[in-house]
């Protein structure tokens, strides 16, 4: 294997006690909004983040790329995602014949696992992969020793089509009666790490979970835990949460609360009937993220049991906004339960249910901002970043300010390996690293952030530098924001500051032609069947 090397020459962060390289799990989450655990504001009980967070370090302005397929292709690559092929989402049907629209990972990027199981690291992957279907694009060909999980975007819970062990399907029919995705992804990571352990070699560990993704099932005990929670509906619950980031100093108390989006309704106005469905589904949601945490427990409970839990780096976070897909209420996709009468109620968060929760909750999981998963604007972008690591971060509860996006995740996993980040892998010349390590903030040293960063999805564009923010929701004008004074992007300054505008707007053009970016009108003429599928607005 011909593997040349770019000279970035960084020191492994080894255990003082050992002497050896840390191992690393990095949990990513699908669709989770920045609001949805404890340690940043929610109800929902998530005791073992909420430790995480507390005997680690949080992040309160931490980017991800507003969308599945973008995000995990940049979080395993440091690049964009336009430069991985993956501007949009992934094949078969989103081959725009671009290079910055592919829909599979080019041969141009190389993955984290690549490069840490070209140093020595056993290199892992349990769940959901979304990066291609391509069979010579799949986890083992990108780097992973072992694969379980699901190739695609979304699927039931209880009996998933589409699961793979390694190269192989498997047959739904096969799984146990109580199987669940969540559960199954925990135990077969910790299979891997065991099966392995005893050589005494670091590992990567990628744990992809896909809930809270819909359609929302849950196990029946996590969605009885939470019943009745939500009839004090989305406004009292939007307000509350609120009011707790700012007590724990997620956010700052001169940001504003954005209004409630105006597509939703006040909880007052609708009918006792839809108030008692929206809030169980909301109930079902809870328990999906419950179960996350509980799986993350076990996940630590069983490296502390091992003696292996010191030297590892954990690092949680999501993909991207919570999900407004699609309408105020969400969706009710069944062929023979159509789960409109109250009857069928107690049917929703079942496999016989295939349901999502919608605008009116997904605005609660993204309090404080703006908007959802597919913008760009807080709502669509911000992300929790927990990071633990007891013999590797010095000050344990401190929240971090560093601004930072997944494109460091890569920086990061090589910072503390010692690995170095190739020119050319395996015969392709790989572009440079975009990302900054945020190994520097895990030790309180000086960190080389961002001079700038970018986005664009499906024509919702942005650029951050400094404190000021420029951002566009497709097709609209440009919004020019003083993040400092207005995170929550409420207090558009775009016609105060004219020559900032436009100095902003040449910086997204620069980056948007360096990166592969293309205008989305003639990007999105290739997919014919735009018009007549959902899309974001």
């Amino acid at each position: 294997m011909a593997i040349s090397f770019s000279g970035r020459s960084v020191s492994a962060q080894k255990n003082p006690l050992t002497g050896k390289k840390p191992n690393i799990i990095l949990i990513l989450v699908d669709d989770m909004g920045f609001a949805d655990i404890g340690c940043y504001g929610s109800e929902i009980e998530t005791p073992n983040l909420d430790r995480l967070a507390r005997e680690g370090l949080r992040f309160r302005q931490f980017y991800n790329c507003s969308r599945c397929c973008p995000t995990r292709a940049s979080i395993l690559t440091g690049l964009y995602p336009h430069q991985t092929g993956i501007g949009d989402m992934v094949n078969p049907g989103f081959d725009f014949g671009k290079p910055g629209y592919r829909g599979r990972l080019n041969r141009q990027c190389v993955t984290i696992a690549e490069v840490l199981g070209s140093t020595g690291y056993h290199t892992f992957m349990s769940g959901k992969w979304h990066l291609s279907q391509d069979p010579d694009c799949l986890p083992n060909d990108r780097g992973f020793e072992e694969y379980y999980g699901l190739l695609y975007g979304a699927g039931n819970y209880f009996k998933p089509k589409g699961l793979m062990r390694n190269r192989d399907e498997i047959n739904p029919e096969d799984l146990p009666l109580d199987y669940y995705t969540t559960d199954a992804f925990t135990d077969m990571a910790l299979e891997f790490i065991k099966k392995y352990q005893p050589d005494g070699k670091p590992f990567f560990l990628y744990l992809a979970y896909n809930a809270p993704h819909w359609p929302l099932h849950a196990k029946p005990e996590d969605i009885e835990k939470y019943q009745g929670k939500y009839l004090k509906g989305w406004d009292v619950l939007r307000q509350e949460r609120y009011e707790r980031q700012i007590g724990l100093k997620i956010i700052d108390r001169k940001w504003r609360l954005s209004e409630r989006d105006p597509k939703v309704p006040a909880w007052d106005d609708i009918s006792e009937e839809l108030k008692i469905k929206t809030a169980l589904k909301m109930s079902v949601y809870a328990g999906m993220i419950d179960c996350i945490d509980q799986n993350i427990g076990k996940l630590v409970q069983c490296l502390g049991n091992m003696g292996i839990l010191d030297n590892t780096l954990i690092m949680f976070l999501s993909d991207n906004g919570a999900c407004w897909e699609t309408g105020a209420f969400g969706f009710d996709w069944n062929i023979k339960y159509s789960l409109q009468k109250y009857k069928e109620l107690n049917e929703i968060g079942t496999a016989k249910s295939f349901v999502s929760y919608g605008r009116c909750w997904s605005n609660v999981g993204n309090t404080p901002f703006r908007l959802h998963k597919h913008w760009v604007h807080e709502g669509g972008i911000s992300t929790p970043l927990i990071a633990y690591w007891p013999s590797g971060i010095t000050e344990k509860g401190k929240i971090s300010e560093e601004i930072g996006h997944v494109v460091d995740i890569m920086a990061t996993c090589l910072d503390v390996s010692g690995a170095e980040y190739p020119e050319a892998f395996k015969g392709n010349q790989i572009l440079p690293l975009e990302g900054k390590s945020l190994a520097p903030v895990f030790a309180e040293k000086k960190r080389d952030g961002h001079e700038f960063i970018g986005w664009e999805h499906e024509g919702n564009r942005a650029i951050l530098k400094d404190n000021w923010k420029l951002v566009s929701a497709y097709p609209d004008e440009w919004e020019l924001y003083d993040l400092e004074d207005d995170r929550t992007e409420t207090n558009n300054l775009a016609k105060n500051h004219p020559l900032k505008r436009i100095e902003m707007e040449k910086l997204y053009q620069e980056w948007a032609r360096s990166h592969w970016v293309e205008p989305w009108n003639p990007v999105n003429k290739y997919w014919p069947w735009i018009k007549s599928t959902i899309k974001p607005g």
